[in-house]
């Protein structure tokens, strides 16, 4: 005959004898695929028998001969069939028959009832897979910022040590010290740590006071706390000055001043007050779906109340020890430190729930979150624990000397060098990036660049650097701290008034530092607000808030004016 002879492939090697005796039987059972009769052709491609006429076209070119072998082939073996120009055919190398996908077939390669057939798109070898492209993993299981991990244990393992030291010095001095030694221990004991132990409780007290509060009734509660913590901690500063004493004199003056700058800052954020409340109670509306949203911060309170006591005792056991003053240093910028990890801790754990819910409509369980902020991401919430407070202190120091900009160029010359290096810093560090850290398991730095990036393209700076989101759960942490230092200066000057100034400073440290954490759950929600929304901006989880504000931005021609502007510049863009 012309036509050429096919030459069928047989994978002989990867059968068994005994397939052989029962090809009739699989050849019934699998006669599906028997029937599609996939063809190869020399590039790889396949081509589906079942759009021409099998029986018919191979019947006048092959013969009924071969026709017929190729029926009685097993049907798990894909028949190939090669066509060359010449009646003399190689078998083709296994290179030929793999070719990739978009490989062209030439019009000699195939016969003329196989050149009109369609290639089916579900017939391609399986050799070939389609490249999909690749996707930000939510399920990152690597460790995050682990120099900072690493420092933090170590910390965390001296300040134990530390902490175990100063108690037993304590407790060897009840025991085995002088008579005046005993005395002054068993005065301390007796006036110093009830005080410090009823501050940590009131203090665990209001914080879910506050939180459930604003979770309760946002509209009222954003006025009310900027009001509050100026009226609060005016009343403490000249409480404490009232005592006429200068321990008490002092930082009865410094709680005064600070109540003068609040006031202040409440009257100049007024008109941001009704934007950012209905943040909040759209950052809020999926709260109540998690039960348990709540759960990571009741572990974060009790252990910051056993870690506060031991505290407390370590403080006891110093004033025993040498160079009493730099040991109690060292013990606040330990406490500062851990507080702030823990209040991290939870804001990681919210974030992921709450970003995965935006962002994929999963309802995650706070547990797993919590486990993962406590174990991968726990490196960068350190590294944010040092970075974000120290940030937002030097650019308050630098938006107030901004403010107070007057003519002489000289004398504030260097107020804008540093409001544009602060500007450069904040981009690598941002209490922001919480947010991604938590979701996509980037590292720190890495998670404030694109979270900046994301607002950035969105045009969001303004926005997001106006939220007085933050400035709110500080305050309500000052309110915390206020309510403390009266309830313990009063209670203190009523037994022992010499111990009242100190005592009124750690009241007010611990006052804080718990409502903080407390405080860290809706600030997350209202963090992963902005994010995703920056990300995906058509979700239909977000209504127009944030675009009918950037618009009524756009009409009024300039940005809210922000401390982190100079008013010069915002006079001359208006």
């Amino acid at each position: 005959m012309g036509a050429a002879e096919p030459v069928v492939e047989r994978e002989s090697e990867r059968r068994e004898e005994g397939e052989k005796e029962e090809e009739g039987n699989e050849r019934k059972e699998e006669g599906g695929d028997v029937e599609k009769g996939e063809v190869l052709g020399v590039q790889g491609k396949v081509i589906d028998s079942s759009n021409f006429d099998v029986n018919n076209d191979l019947n006048n070119q092959f013969g009924g001969s071969h026709v017929a072998m190729m029926q009685r082939l097993n049907p798990t073996n894909p028949l190939r069939i090669v066509i060359g120009g010449s009646s003399g055919m190689p078998t083709p190398s296994p290179s030929r028959t793999s070719l990739p996908r978009s490989a062209p077939i030439p019009e000699t390669s195939l016969p003329r009832s196989a050149e009109s057939a369609p290639i089916p798109e579900t017939s391609l070898p399986r050799s070939a897979p389609i490249p999909q492209p690749s996707q930000t993993t939510l399920n990152s299981r690597r460790y995050t910022n682990k120099i900072s991990l690493f420092l933090f244990v170590f910390h965390m393992v001296a300040a134990v040590g530390l902490v175990s030291f100063l108690i037993f010095k304590g407790i060897q001095g009840l025991i085995e010290a002088s008579e005046s030694v005993k005395r002054k221990e068993r005065r301390i004991l007796k006036f110093y740590l009830p005080q410090v132990e009823t501050a940590s409780l009131l203090s665990i007290t209001l914080a879910f006071v506050w939180q459930k509060a604003v979770r309760q009734w946002p509209r009222i509660m954003v006025p009310f706390i900027l009001w509050s913590s100026f009226f609060l901690s005016l009343s403490a500063g000249i409480l404490l000055i009232c005592f006429q004493r200068a321990s008490t004199d002092g930082v009865g003056v410094c709680l005064i001043a600070f109540a003068i700058g609040n006031g202040l800052y409440a009257c100049w954020v007024t008109q941001r007050i009704g934007f950012c409340t209905e943040i909040l109670i759209k950052s809020l509306e999926p709260v109540p779906k998690f039960g348990d949203l709540n759960q990571p911060t009741y572990w974060m309170l009790g252990v910051g109340f056993m870690w506060m006591s031991l505290w407390i005792l370590a403080v006891i056991g110093a004033m025993n020890f040498h160079f009493t003053p730099l040991v109690i240093i060292v013990l606040v910028l330990s406490l500062a430190w851990t507080a702030e990890v823990m209040r991290n801790i939870v804001n990681l754990t919210v974030s992921r729930v709450i970003a995965l819910y935006y962002l994929r409509g999963m309802q995650s369980i706070p547990q797993n979150c919590f486990q993962r902020a406590f174990t991968q991401n726990l490196g960068s919430a350190c590294l944010g624990s040092l970075f974000v407070p120290t940030i937002e202190a030097l650019r308050v120091v630098v938006r107030g000397l901004n403010l107070l900009e007057g003519e002489d160029e000289f004398m504030f010359s260097c107020a804008h060098c540093c409001l544009n290096v602060m500007q450069s810093i904040f981009r690598y560090g941002n209490g922001w990036a919480f947010v991604q850290v938590a979701t996509y398991g980037k590292g720190f730095v890495q998670a404030s660049q694109d979270t900046w990036q994301l607002f950035v393209r969105q045009g969001m700076e303004s926005i997001v650097d106006s939220d007085i989101t933050s400035s709110i759960c500080f305050l309500t942490g000052v309110c915390s701290g206020s309510i403390c230092v009266i309830v313990v200066a009063a209670w203190t000057a009523r037994v022992h008034q010499t111990f009242t100034a100190t005592l009124s400073l750690l009241s007010f440290f611990i006052g804080y530092l718990m409502t903080r954490i407390a405080m860290a759950v809706p600030h997350a929600c209202v963090s992963c607000y902005y994010v995703c929304y920056a990300e995906n901006p058509s979700n239909i989880l977000f209504d127009k808030t944030i675009q009918d504000h950037q618009r009524t931005m756009a009409d009024h021609g300039v940005a809210p004016a922000t401390p982190r502007v100079p008013r010069r510049f915002s006079a001359a863009e208006a």
